[in-house]
């Protein structure tokens, strides 16, 4: 065999790798929302899919598959054929807990998803009563210390980010509290605002109705810095914490296997989406933080969210199964 074919051979892969991402898509691609339909994760998927569709010249059909914490619809992207046609916007839940809280899962969220781009990520705030004693994060933890049965606290659902937020910061503090999950931002939002629940971590938007009707107050955000257009709030870690960091991650993925090139080209083109004032402005309206970044830095957080999580689960014990 002469050299020349011996390297046409050996090209041959490249070349066929970089005309399918020239050519790509060809066809609608379907993006699986594991939430259903009005939730922020459906908002941040149609909110780019409507800029990738142009993009693309092709529709881009969002497919809703609530259920298991999430893991259902990644499930559904785990097993798709890897051509890129198939993606889905995982979050913390299916893809950085649930390893650590089930014993069987139907894929492996390192081996079987390929990260393509974080899409955004959101701080939780921390909630009480508005007639709640404590106007501070150490007035909060002093005053829970002191409860002889505990702390009651809400969550958006078992296994989500509200509930290991705070089963981080009950770790940090030392002190003791009873979980006490609900379907979503609402009704634990209520359950708090009627005192059936003492505290409550989650995402700001959610919680804004409460505040203003003054029914709730908010004592403290879990991002490293002070959360734009809620300055005052300050942050956990400044309040006698550092360190503390806590958030409500989202990001791309598709099957593993999918061509380097048609990753490459997801990553490039969402990337210019969040970029976009229009997006960013959509996205400031509901405390969305645009994300963004390579395939290898989301990779790389994961990774740490893994590490960081999983010593939360398995210290306090949480199974979910």
């Amino acid at each position: 065999m002469t050299m020349k074919r011996i390297l046409a051979l050996a090209l041959f892969p490249l070349l066929t790798l970089h005309a399918a991402a020239q050519s790509w898509p060809t066809k609608p691609v379907k993006v699986v929302v594991p939430a259903p339909a009005g939730s922020s994760l459906d908002f941040i998927v149609r909110t780019l899919g409507n800029r990738l569709s142009t993009r693309w010249g092709q529709p881009v059909i969002v497919d809703n598959k609530p259920g298991a914490g999430g893991m259902l619809g990644m499930s559904a992207v785990a097993k798709a054929a890897p051509d890129g046609y198939t993606l889905g916007i995982g979050f913390n839940g299916p893809i950085a807990f649930a390893p650590f809280m089930y014993k069987q899962m139907a894929y492996d969220p390192v081996k079987d998803l390929a990260p393509i781009v974080m899409t955004s990520s959101q701080p939780n705030v921390l909630a009480v009563p508005a007639n709640h004693p404590a106007k501070t994060v150490q007035e909060f933890v002093s005053w829970a210390r002191a409860q002889p049965n505990g702390v009651a606290y809400g969550s958006v659902g078992a296994g989500s980010s509200s509930h290991l937020t705070m089963e981080l910061l009950r770790t940090t503090a030392g002190f003791e509290a009873t979980h006490v999950p609900f379907n979503g931002s609402p009704p634990a939002g209520i359950s708090l605002a009627s005192g059936e629940t003492q505290a409550l971590f989650t995402v700001a938007p959610a919680l804004l109705p409460l505040v203003a009707s003054g029914r709730i107050r908010l004592l403290a955000v879990t991002s490293a810095k002070r959360m734009e257009g809620m300055e005052q709030l300050p942050t956990i870690a400044e309040s006698g914490y550092p360190g503390f960091e806590a958030l409500a991650w989202n990001g791309l993925f598709s099957a593993a296997g999918t061509p380097a090139a048609v990753i490459a080209k997801v990553n490039a083109d969402v990337n210019t989406a969040l970029k976009e004032p229009e997006v960013q402005a959509a996205f400031a309206k509901q405390g969305l933080v645009p994300g963004g970044g390579t395939p290898q830095a989301l990779a790389s957080f994961m990774a740490q969210e893994r590490s960081k999580w999983g010593a939360i689960i398995q210290k306090t014990g949480i199974r979910l199964d």
